[in-house]
Order: structure tokens, then C-alpha cells, then sequence
């Protein structure tokens, strides 16, 4: 009788075990720890997602999937995902459903109900509760196999599933499966015919590994994201390994809507998006404008000292340009439609970086002009969908601080690492404190030299090295004409957000032809460097409204006080102590006592979420005091008797620091 075959199966720590052939990876889990057995939600073979039951049949890297990691937590929800079509299709018989994935921090699935139907937030109680039985059920996740016509056949009664299939690969299911296999999935129950759901996998071994989960809305969804095609319901939820983190997560959401910034920046008077203007467009209102404007005067002041030079490029160019540029080829269905204009066809510029070439290329450059860093506060203008618009942080018109530095190849290295120091640095200014970055490398399909490509990456992880934050590399995900940094940042409630990139560009110094003069006469091509630090003023203001809950930083908010006389008879003073402040250079405003009471003053001001309230009464106003009451935000208790001159040192020391 032949001895079966032994294969190696490598773990991610390196260490190398002999098992027989077919052996799982709930098999490796349980050699490996009782522990590991018991946590084990599925498993990654080779870098490729697999259930904890299929064999393994030559030498694998297997990695064993856990719940409270990014792995195990995309596992347990696209595997809640499934569980929620289920019990919508027990509680509304004929429901047809779509696709449900998994997204970042929970899943969602779209539905088609009969007779036109539609979710409400009531039925969200009736479906979880449907869930928890089948949860309770314990029933197994059993995948299975079938080819493209069995799979029509299994969901003839599914238009959803029917055009899933159908639209698949024959030779590659990638998508619902492995080559040209569809792979499926049953859950037995018990009286019934068991729930099927297409599915590429891999699950958890059973339902009853679920139960931190919540659904939190319905909201409507154009199949395929298509406004042509018919508008489904989607349901969106969350699920956690544990209930803690459930409720972490669920009081994360809360505190996200009390400091969405949509609604705080209506509260506060910053912003608004008339229809008149058109969706994604904002404007800013006084208030706003100033927190804008300080934002800017900073970051132009900072750029100055670090010897970037100031250009200004006009907002809408010739498609000519951006031919060369390439953006017409490439995303086109993002720009806004041309103007025809004598004989030409003129485009809102969608970025900055074309002109800025033009502006490089507009003289003779010598390797001596080198590093030479360009920089603009340029509005720029991109077409996205009404679905995917969202406040601030997803407009229509937004304005890029955008930055390119045009270097030697010796010079790289040094640029790069000052780069992100200086992001950084600015980015702390504001608060923000906890960073990661993330580094794309070059993918499949590039422009330009490999070795360049391996030069300049190399010098961007030493940029990050340098820095020391902590990095990941997303294999191949650089842009096709470039590798690139994203810096992403968490903001008070721990959320993580994108914003600055730096990207070493290989296309542009072609495809304009940029040249400067060596030191030994001949000509080369130099680097590019594209540089977004807040990305977006529009974006970056929202993202701070939310950080802050719109309790700005005293230098940063829009009114550093307000100052309030306790009575008529006082308003003498208060007008004295307002001059005196803005003579300082303070931003302040005076309300005076012919409005309202006292009460209600302080109470608007604390909403407004103005840093100090100043209140002055008959003490204060007295021949020779001089003094305030100083309502601090946040303060239990005012502070009377304060004399001016002291809160003026104070405030003056407290905007100087910018803490």
C-alpha cells in the first residue's frame, strides 16, 4: 500500500510543518493551539481567501484567519451579509436579492422587495431579530461548485444573480469563483430548503460564529451604480468579533453624526450648498471664510519659509492641454463638459499639475534652478456622481494645495524626506497627531524605467523610514506613471482618513517634454514630484470641523471672543475692551445687552462654541479696574476680576502656539 504524500505548509512566521496531503486548515489550526482551533474563522492559502474545511493538495503559505483582526472582521461580515438575505428573503417572500460585500467597518446588501415595497426602519428591528434565530440556528456554511448553467438554473427565480453569472468570465469566475467554477453557498435549515447565496467565500464554518452585528439604515441604490438601472434598498450594518467592540463602534457612529460637519456647519454659520449653485459646490460664509483664511495664511507663510515659490493658473484651460496631459484620455467622464469658445474647446481644469509644467517649461532650466518648488492654492473642478457627493469631503469644486518640486535624480532622496517631514510637521499644527502612510508600488502596467521605478521607490520608503511612522506597501497599486506616498491620519474618535500624498511622477517630464541643463552642458530630464498636503482646503476644513466637533483651537476659530456687557450702562466699557483686543490683532465681537439677557448671550456664544466669553459688569467698568470675567470653553467656573492686560498676554501666548 503507498504512503501518502506529505506536503509543507509555511506559516506566517516562517516556520515550515510536514502534513499529510489534504490536510485543512482547521486541521493546522488545531496542531498548532486549542486556542488558535476555537478562534480560527477561515484561512488564507497562498494569499488566497479559502475555507477552513478545503483540503490542501501541494506545498501552501497558510495564514489562519482570527476575528478581531482586518481579515477576520471582513470574513465575519460579508458572512453577516449573507445571514441578512437570508431573513429578509424568510420575512418577505419573493424578495430578490443583489450583492452584499463586505465594506470598510461593516457590509450591506441590496434587495428588489414585490409590489414595489419598500424597508422601512421598523423592519430593520424585525430583520435583526430574524438574524439572531438564524444565528442561534447555527447553521453551517457548506460550499459547493457548479458549472455556469447549473448556477442559472439554481437561481432562475434571482434576475440579479441570473445577470451575475452571466456577465462572468467563462474562463475566469474570479469573481463568484475559482477559473471557470461558480462556487455557491448553502445554509441546511431545518424543516426548509436551505438558504443559496453565489459566492466566491470564504465564510465562517457556521452561523453561530456571529452575533455582534447591528443594522444601522436603509438608504436607495442604483444597480451596479447606474442611474439607468433600477433603483434597489440597501441595507447597511456592522459586525464585530466581540460585543465590545460592537459598542465601540456604535458609539464611534454616534459621536460621528453629532460632529458631522454638514450639521454643524449649518449650526455654526461656516458653510452652506444652495441648490442655485448646484450639488457639491460650496460657499463659504463669513465665519467660515475666516477659518479658511487662517488655514491658508498659515499653510503660505509655511511654504514661504520652507522656499516654495507662489504661481497662480487660471481655471479653465484648452483641451489641448489636456490631451498632452493625458487627463482626456484617461478621465474624461470625470471632467466637466467643454465650453466652445472661438473655435476652441475650453475644459474647467479637473487638476493643477498641467499648468505647472507649462510654467517649468516656460524658460531655460539649469540643474543650479534645481530643486525648484511650485506651489498654488488652484480650484479645480471634477464631476462626481450625485450618489457619491458628500459635503466637504466629496465635492464637485474644491480647491488642491498642490505643490510640484522638479529635482535632479541626486537630489530625490532628500527631497523626498523633507517633503514629508514638512507635511507632517503642518499636519501636527492642526491637531493631528496619530499617522500611518501607505506606500504604492508599480503595477502591471506602467510607463517608464524599472529601475527608475525601483530608484524612487526606494527612496520613498526611506522618506517614510525617516520619518518614523509606521508604513504598509500595497503591492502594485501605484498609479501606472508612478509610485506614491498617502499619508492617512485618525482624528479625535479614531476614524481614518487619507490626505496628504506625495507621488514621484515618470509621464509628465515626457509628455511635456521638460529638460534642464547638466553641470557637464548636456540636457536630462528631471523628477517630479507631486505634492497635495491637505489634499483639499474643502476637504481638509470638513475633516477639522468633525476632529474639533467644531470647537476650534482658539487660533483657529472664527471668533477668538465674544464680549458681553452685563447691562446698558456698561456697554461703554465693552466697546473699550473690544477696540483694545482687535487692536491686538484678536477676532472679536461684541453682543450688546439691548438683544437679551445675560443668560441667553452666554448660553449662544457656548453654542457658537466661541473660546472665551468675556463678560464685564460694574466691577470690571469701575474707573482704574481694567478687569473681565473670562468665560474659558470648557471651564467649570468663570474667572472674575481678570485684568485685561493679563488676558491679552494670555491669549496672545495661546494663538502664538497654535495648541
Amino acid at each position: 500500500m503507498a504512503a501518502s504524500r506529505t506536503i509543507t505548509v509555511t506559516l506566517p512566521d516562517g516556520s515550515q510543518h510536514e502534513f499529510p496531503e489534504g490536510v485543512t486548515p482547521t486541521d493546522v489550526a488545531a496542531s498548532i493551539g486549542k486556542r488558535l482551533a476555537r478562534a480560527a474563522l477561515a484561512a488564507k492559502a497562498d494569499d488566497q481567501w479559502i475555507d477552513l474545511d478545503r483540503p490542501l493538495e501541494q506545498d501552501t503559505k497558510l495564514a489562519i484567519v482570527t476575528p478581531d483582526t482586518p481579515d477576520g472582521r471582513e470574513v465575519l461580515r460579508h458572512s453577516t451579509a449573507h445571514v441578512m438575505a437570508q431573513a429578509v428573503t424568510d420575512l418577505f417572500p419573493g424578495a430578490q436579492y443583489a450583492i452584499g460585500p463586505a465594506i470598510a467597518d461593516g457590509f450591506y446588501y441590496d434587495f428588489a422587495l414585490p409590489d414595489g415595497e419598500h424597508f422601512s426602519e421598523d423592519d430593520l428591528a424585525r430583520i435583526e431579530g430574524r438574524m439572531r434565530e438564524i444565528v442561534a440556528a447555527n447553521q453551517p456554511f457548506i460550499r459547493a461548485e457548479v458549472d455556469r448553467a447549473q448556477g442559472l438554473q439554481l437561481f432562475s427565480d434571482q434576475p440579479y444573480k441570473i445577470e451575475i453569472i452571466e456577465r462572468v468570465d467563462p474562463e475566469d469566475a474570479s469573481e463568484v469563483g475559482e477559473g471557470p467554477v461558480i462556487s455557491v453557498y448553502r445554509n441546511p435549515r431545518d424543516g426548509d430548503e436551505p438558504f443559496v447565496d453565489l459566492c466566491r467565500g470564504p465564510h465562517v464554518p457556521s452561523t453561530g460564529r456571529l452575533g455582534a452585528f447591528k443594522l444601522t439604515k436603509v438608504a436607495g441604490a442604483y444597480w451596479r451604480g447606474d442611474e439607468k438601472r433600477p433603483m434597489l434598498q440597501r441595507i447597511y450594518g456592522t459586525a464585530w468579533e466581540d460585543a465590545k467592540a460592537l459598542a465601540a463602534h456604535l458609539h464611534q457612529l454616534e459621536e460621528a453624526e453629532r460632529r458631522d460637519h454638514r450639521k454643524l456647519g449649518v449650526e455654526l454659520d461656516l458653510f452652506s450648498f444652495p441648490p442655485e449653485v448646484g450639488s457639491g459646490l460650496p460657499v463659504f460664509h463669513p465665519k467660515g471664510a475666516m477659518i479658511r483664511k487662517v488655514m491658508e495664511d498659515y499653510s503660505r507663510a509655511e511654504h514661504e519659509a520652507a522656499g516654495y515659490q507662489f504661481v497662480w493658473t487660471p481655471h479653465i484651460a484648452k483641451g489641448t492641454l489636456f490631451e498632452i496631459s493625458g487627463h482626456l484620455e484617461w478621465y474624461a467622464e470625470g471632467m466637466y463638459p467643454p465650453m466652445e469658445l472661438e473655435g476652441a474647446k475650453y475644459y474647467p481644469k479637473p487638476m493643477n499639475c498641467p499648468e505647472h509644467m507649462l510654467i517649468y517649461k516656460s524658460r531655460q532650466r539649469s540643474y543650479r534652478d534645481l530643486p525648484l518648488r511650485l506651489f498654488e492654492f488652484g480650484t479645480v473642478y471634477r464631476f462626481e456622481r450625485s450618489g457619491v457627493v458628500h459635503g466637504l469631503t466629496r465635492a464637485r469644486g474644491f480647491t488642491q494645495d498642490d505643490s510640484h518640486i522638479f529635482c535632479t535624480p541626486e537630489q530625490l532622496d532628500d527631497e523626498l524626506a523633507s517633503l514629508l517631514a514638512f507635511v507632517l510637521r503642518v499636519l501636527r499644527t492642526f491637531g493631528l497627531t496619530e499617522f500611518e502612510a501607505e506606500l504604492s508600488t508599480r503595477p502591471d502596467k506602467f510607463v517608464g524605467k524599472v529601475e527608475d521605478w525601483d530608484r524612487s521607490t526606494e527612496s520613498l520608503r526611506r522618506a517614510i523610514d525617516a520619518a518614523g511612522i509606521p508604513y504598509t506597501v500595497a503591492e502594485g497599486e501605484g498609479a501606472f506613471y508612478a509610485p506614491k506616498i498617502d499619508v492617512h491620519v485618525r482624528d479625535a474618535i479614531g476614524r481614518r482618513w487619507q490626505l496628504s500624498t506625495l507621488q514621484v511622477d515618470f509621464q509628465f517630464p515626457d509628455r511635456f517634454d521638460l529638460e534642464y541643463v547638466t553641470s557637464d552642458n548636456t540636457r536630462a530630464r528631471p523628477h517630479v514630484i507631486h505634492r497635495a498636503l491637505f489634499g483639499s482646503i474643502e476637504r481638509f476644513f470638513g475633516i477639522m470641523v468633525e476632529h474639533y466637533a467644531g470647537a476650534f483651537p482658539t487660533w483657529l476659530a472664527p471668533v477668538q471672543a465674544t464680549v458681553l456687557p452685563v447691562a446698558d450702562r456698561h456697554e461703554a466699557y465693552a466697546f473699550r475692551v473690544t477696540d483694545r483686543l482687535r487692536a491686538e490683532g484678536f477676532r472679536v465681537e461684541l453682543v450688546d445687552a439691548s438683544r437679551e439677557g445675560l443668560g441667553p448671550r452666554i448660553h449662544r456664544a457656548k453654542l457658537d462654541k466661541v473660546p472665551y466669553v468675556l463678560v464685564v459688569g460694574d466691577e470690571d467698568a469701575d474707573p482704574g479696574a481694567g478687569t473681565l470675567g473670562v468665560n474659558r470653553r470648557g471651564s467649570e467656573a468663570p474667572e472674575r476680576g481678570v485684568r485685561v492686560d493679563e488676558f491679552v498676554d494670555h491669549l496672545a501666548a495661546e494663538v502664538a502656539s497654535r495648541t
